[in-house]
């Protein structure tokens, strides 16, 4: 049977396997999530990463933010009542501090890693993965952190004020766009998508004359979903990105731009 883009993204979120592994497990399974996961673990679709999961599938992030800069961490453990523990939260923030304070960045990992493991394994008893290790810098940076502190967003622009950046992150932490624009999609995702599509179209028994065209509206709205400047604003669903950025920078009499956008999640 036939499956919706939606789907086939939720899938792939869920796996970390390709649009076309996810688009044929849910065909097989007809549409249904769990049997899907079930048939792509068979066949051995399913990225390696996601099944460490199973071992370290909680825990928590956590930002420091310093003058042009913020530094992401994230560990990962396997149980929540280990990662709500006030100690747990503790060891997280001290490890953004010392990643933010660190002229080396790049020697960060192995001195974390070794601190993970010969310190904080042992004091708190579980297994523990260092998930996050991240500096990011830039001239306006936006941060948020969900109450949770699972999921994590930082985003960059050239200007503007903190406050639009601080709520660009927090679309980015909800809304999980996986780039800034239209012109940011590789061009072998869009070709997957039409090609996705077209079989939907053709299963659909639609005029072939009118695919293009349809094509084209599906491909826009799957931008909706991928792109931050394309989405609707979660404060605000009238109001598109894009255009909440142009008024900003229309006020502040300067172009704003997004730089880059990052998303953590644990």
């Amino acid at each position: 049977m036939p499956v919706d883009i939606k789907s086939i993204t939720q899938l792939r979120a869920m796996t970390g396997a390709g649009m076309g592994d996810c688009k044929a497990a849910l065909e097989e399974a007809g549409g249904d999530m769990d049997k899907a996961v079930e048939i792509m673990r068979k066949k051995g679709v399913m990225k390696a990463a996601k099944k460490a999961d199973r071992t370290t599938k909680e825990g928590v992030i956590a930002l420091a933010k310093g003058e042009g800069k913020v530094a992401a961490v994230g560990l990962a453990c396997e149980t929540d009542f280990v990662a709500l523990s006030e100690g747990f939260i503790t060891a997280v923030n001290e490890l953004a501090a010392e990643l933010l304070a660190s002229k080396k960045t790049e020697q960060f990992q192995a001195l974390a890693e070794e601190k993970i493991k010969n310190e904080l394994v042992v004091r708190i008893g579980e297994n523990l993965v260092l998930a996050v290790n991240q500096v990011i810098a830039g001239p306006v940076i936006g941060t948020y952190l969900h109450s949770n502190k699972k999921i994590a967003a930082v985003v960059v622009l050239n200007a503007g004020p903190a406050e639009l950046a601080n709520n660009l992150a927090m679309q980015v932490a909800a809304m999980a766009p996986k780039y800034v624009k239209p012109e940011d999609v590789p061009e072998e995702e869009k070709k997957k998508e039409k090609e996705i599509y077209r079989q939907q179209l053709k299963n659909e028994g639609k005029a072939e004359a009118m695919w293009d065209k349809i094509i084209e509206g599906k491909l826009a709205k799957y931008y909706t979903d991928v792109c931050l400047l394309k989405q609707a604003y979660i404060k605000d669903d009238k109001v598109v990105i894009e255009k909440l950025i142009k008024e900003a920078g229309d006020q502040a009499k300067e172009k704003i731009e997004v730089v880059a956008l990052y998303r953590f999640a644990i």
